[in-house]
């Protein structure tokens, strides 16, 4: 259903002052007096906070799908960031735990996030006890990694979009770290079959008969869903599915959190009231991926189509049907127990001997430097095709118009990454400028009873089946109490199982460090187990370099704005008809500046407002499913441009009085950015 427009939101009473507002230090709960004996006897205190981390709206690269020509052009939906601090109130220990509507965490935005941290709180939170993790969608602005490789198609690094993430993801923190109180959790488990596709299923069937038995439809099923509350009061949930977040494709170029965004969004503004704007604590729903390598969302398997053919209808479809079974499996939620605790280390992984316990042939082998294949540049074809003249499941070399970029790849590194076509050996590129990663944080957090192995990548699914059973192992737990946490920590592209690796298809093609990537990885992580199952310290290893000073951008930024003659910032282009009726569209166009002055993080570029007793009150904003703002250049050698918003106006729209308000900021040819507001006259809704 289409989300209410005018829902009020509900305002959450405070907890018997959230435990002594629990400074940077202190550990102890509130007293007796202040609490219910439930919440005093919790074991853990919890809280939550969720923070907007969108970046340029416009003239933008965006990050997913290596597409030279996709650009922001204006937003659907904002992206967000869902932060959950979890203390064991019996040990002190604490972890942090993000979930964000990006495509990727880079290891440039961990480095970001924990120095902001340090700077507020100190040795409290550090490398080892927060886990960052992203949804994957392919529908925000790039260029904010640190990375060449990541940052090509964006035309370098976006100061200001990387500045909205590591801003927004460390208000996150700050917003679960002053809301913890007393509080529980429950965990439940459940499984949704039509919401993903195996996209790979000739690599997938390669794969020996006890990893294919585990999925008999080639896809991964489960989620778990870990419900979290503040005494009686239920405060949020994290529900873990492993899918693509790529419903809408890489024609579109506004900014959309995608099937899992929507999720996220309809849990908390549909079914709990949340209004982002009014930044009061709320409920906080996350959404993030497992070993989604080669789960897609499009069920045809081409890309935009499956349920339907129009691209952001499946976003709300496959959204929705992660979003019902969530809240089914959060109702039957069982308690957990359990302390909380964290192991991380940094490993080379260019550099890693895999010994026989973790090779199919028992033999030793190692890691390669990294090396992208021609699959690589052909995308994924049932999510979006990236260059065209290169195909999945190519062996060798592809003559392509981009030829000047191949670079040439030694006889012993082509060996060593064997059947892979090398294209460009980006491990030996990076000894003179980082071009892909090379040292990555490897990570297993505890949660009560459930244990996320945080993965630099992006695993399919017969891949994190693997390193969840090695896991599982080594801890001695259930193997549906290990997750496989995608797009956590850091970005290194793929990882496959050696014999997906051998057909080369895309996943193949981008699993950077040679065939031997993956039994690299379970044996990394089974030393990282016994750390943490024992209770002893582990050795951290050496972290990677902060590479900030090194970044560049083609972008030349804005030059100036100039409103069309004879108007100005603000002025109403074109006006909204006198009346709508309930499920018709509204149009409205302004004057305005370029939305890359001011990326209007916690704010919003448009608003819906209602007329009530004489005043006018916001009902929706950028944030909303059913509003789009969409900025157009129209001359740019004046520097003019204009904002198209619309509004779907849904059917259980109360009857009123309405306008359209637009917020923008226009900067001077001296370099004075000045905000402006705009607004339509009224018009009724009935």
């Amino acid at each position: 259903m289409p989300p209410p427009s005018i829902r009020r939101s509900r305002r959450r009473l405070p907890v018997a002052v959230l435990a002594i507002a629990l400074g940077a230090v202190t550990l102890g709960g509130p007293s007796p007096a202040a609490a219910s004996d439930s919440a005093a006897e919790a074991a853990y205190l919890v809280g939550r906070g969720i923070s907007d981390v969108t970046g340029e709206a416009a003239e933008t690269g965006m990050m997913g799908y290596s597409s030279f020509g996709q650009k922001t052009s204006g937003i659907h939906q904002r992206q967000r960031s869902r932060a959950f601090v979890v203390v064991d109130r019996a040990s002190g220990k604490r972890v942090v735990y993000v979930n964000a509507d990006l495509a990727m965490i880079f290891q440039s935005v961990r480095q970001g996030v924990l120095a902001r941290l340090k700077e507020r709180y100190g040795s409290l939170y550090d490398e080892a006890n927060v886990l960052l993790s992203a949804t994957h969608t392919h529908s925000g602005p790039g260029g904010y990694s640190h990375n060449v490789a990541y940052n090509l198609s964006v035309l370098g690094f976006q100061k200001e979009t990387y500045r909205a993430i590591v801003d927004g993801i460390t208000d996150s923190v700050a917003k679960a770290h002053q809301d913890l109180a007393p509080g529980t959790m429950s965990l439940g488990t459940g499984t949704l079959t039509n919401a993903s596709v195996n996209r790979s299923r000739a690599a997938f069937d390669r794969n020996p008969a006890a990893d294919r038995a585990a999925f008999p439809d080639a896809i991964d099923p489960a989620m778990t869903v870990l419900r979290f509350k503040q005494g009686e009061k239920d405060v949020g949930a994290v529900s873990w599915f492993a899918t693509h977040n790529t419903s809408i494709t890489n024609r579109n170029t506004l900014i959309s959190p995608d099937n899992k965004g929507y999720a996220s969004y309809a849990w908390e503004h549909d079914h709990e009231g949340v209004r982002y704007l009014d930044d009061t604590p709320g409920f906080v729903a996350a959404f993030p991926n497992t070993n989604a390598g080669d789960m897609s969302p499009n069920l045809n398997l081409k890309p935009g189509s499956g349920p339907t053919e129009d691209e952001f209808e499946n976003a709300r479809i496959i959204g929705e049907r992660q979003l019902d079974k969530a809240r089914e499996i959060y109702r039957d939620a069982r308690p957990v127990a359990g302390g909380v605790d964290s192991r991380l280390t940094h490993v080379d992984m260019e550099n890693v001997t895999v010994g026989g316990a973790y090779t199919s042939d028992g033999q030793e082998h190692r890691t390669c430097p990294a090396v992208v294949g021609a699959s690589t540049l052909a995308g994924s074809v049932e999510d979006g095709p990236a260059i065209p003249g290169f195909e999945e499941g190519a062996r060798t070399p592809v003559a392509s118009i981009i030829d000047a970029l191949r670079v040439d790849t030694p006889s012993w590194l082509q060996t060593c990454q064997y059947p892979k076509a090398s294209l460009i050996p980006t491990g030996l590129l990076s000894k003179v400028h980082p071009v892909t990663p090379k040292t990555l944080p490897l990570q297993i957090m505890k949660i009560g009873e459930l244990h996320l192995v945080a993965a630099p990548g992006e695993f399919t699914i017969a891949s994190g089946l693997r390193v969840r059973r090695t896991v599982a192992g080594r801890l001695g737990v259930p193997l549906d109490r290990v997750l496989l946490q995608g797009y956590a920590n850091a970005y290194s592209q793929y990882v496959t199982t050696p014999e997906e690796y051998d057909t080369q298809n895309y996943e193949g093609g981008s699993t950077l460090y040679g065939r031997y990537t993956l039994p690299a990885y379970q044996q990394e992580y089974a030393r990282i187990a016994d750390s943490l199952r024992a209770g002893t310290a582990l050795e951290r290893g050496v972290a990677p370099p902060d590479e900030s000073g090194r970044q560049f951008t083609f972008q030349t930024g804005v030059v100036y704005d100039n409103p069309p003659s004879g108007r100005a910032f603000g002025a109403v282009l074109k006006a909204p008809e006198r009346s709508y009726a309930r499920g018709s569209t509204a149009t409205a166009e302004f004057a305005t500046g370029h939305p890359k002055n001011n990326v209007r993080r916690g704010s919003t570029f448009l608003e819906v407002q209602r007329l009530e007793n004489g005043t006018w009150k916001r009902v929706l904003d950028d944030g909303d499913w059913e509003t789009t703002y969409r900025w157009t250049r129209l001359d740019g050698l004046t520097g003019t441009s204009k904002a198209t918003i619309t509004w779907k106006i849904a059917p259980d729209t109360a009857p009123g009085s309405y306008r359209i308000v637009h917020h923008g900021d226009a900067k001077s040819l001296l370099g004075r950015i000045t905000p402006f507001t705009g607004a339509t006259e009224a018009f009724t809704v009935s």
